[in-house]
């Protein structure tokens, strides 16, 4: 079995669990896009804002005529991270000295099937811990089964690929975080969770993917009709993930945009609720106009 990517984004599973699929918003300036005009009145800078799903890639971008427009018209483009060399998933992963003891986690079968998944992965998955494991597998099967995107198939997650493009169009790359950051909140969220538990969910997830159970794709449906409700006035319900991370990012957010004309490219859960970027822009005085992507 061959693997169809060779790096992963470890929190996609966190944003993704973070995320409400309601349709029912009577809020015409938070339904409907995926992309976001960010202007205030006392700047002449013009930037914007794309919410991403990591699942998806350079056919979904492709397609987003008006968004790649917003992109070649920016001086910077700011990512969630960067995969600099030597501090990719892959890198820190494959650079532990411990390993995990699947037999704890996996009964024979489902360890067969992980490792004949990794076979031609450069990713060491002995040296992952299960929460890493997982995310992966989460995104596997939305690529494989959701998506049914083709085994052969290397293309780059969406958030990757606006950072290619953005190379080719020779716009600097900022990321909000690193890598490292990423992992260790990814771990962090999990802390404390029964090896029992880990155990039932790589097994339900595998099984998914075997069985190509499409049952569970209603979210990739959603982000591919860009229906999304945006729920603005509703908490955030994962401070760790969403509401600590985005007012880190504010901080770095508002100094770049004060001075460039930005394309922000983040997960979609960072723009909803009352602790995401787009609530916390319009309160600091910036008008967020709704953007048609297509």
């Amino acid at each position: 079995m061959m693997l169809f990517t060779k790096s992963f984004s470890l929190l996609y599973l966190l944003c993704i669990t973070s995320m409400a699929f309601g349709m029912g918003s009577n809020s015409p300036q938070s339904k409907g896009t995926l992309l976001f005009k960010i202007t205030h009145p006392n700047s002449k800078h013009t930037s914007y804002l794309f919410g991403t799903h990591h699942a998806f890639g350079k056919s979904f971008f492709d397609s987003l005529t008006t968004a790649n427009q917003a992109l070649a018209s920016s001086t910077m483009l700011i990512k969630e991270n960067l995969n600099l060399p030597g501090h990719t998933a892959e890198d820190i992963i494959n650079k532990r000295q411990n390993k995990t003891n699947w037999r704890k986690y996996l009964n024979n079968n489902d360890l067969k099937f992980i490792v004949e998944l990794f076979t031609t992965s450069p990713t060491d998955y002995t040296k992952m811990t299960p929460a890493e494991l997982y995310a992966f597998l989460n995104r596997y099967f939305k690529q494989r089964v959701c998506l049914e995107k083709e085994s052969t198939d290397t293309s780059l997650s969406l958030d990757d690929y606006i950072g290619q493009k953005a190379e080719e169009l020779n716009i600097p790359l900022i990321g909000l975080e690193t890598t490292e950051d990423q992992i260790a909140l990814l771990n962090a969220d999990v802390e404390g969770m029964p090896r029992k538990h880990h155990g039932r969910r790589l097994a339900n997830i595998i099984q998914k993917i075997q069985t190509k159970n499409n049952r569970d794709c209603g979210e990739t449906d959603w982000y591919a009709q860009m229906e999304m409700d945006y729920q603005l006035d509703k908490p955030c319900v994962n401070a760790l993930v969403l509401t600590d991370r985005n007012n880190k990012w504010m901080s770095t957010l508002v100094n770049l945009l004060e001075s460039n004309d930005c394309f922000i490219a983040v997960g979609l859960s960072h723009l909803m609720y009352d602790c995401g970027l787009l609530k916390q822009l319009q309160g600091l005085g910036y008008t967020i106009t709704p953007i048609d992507a297509l």
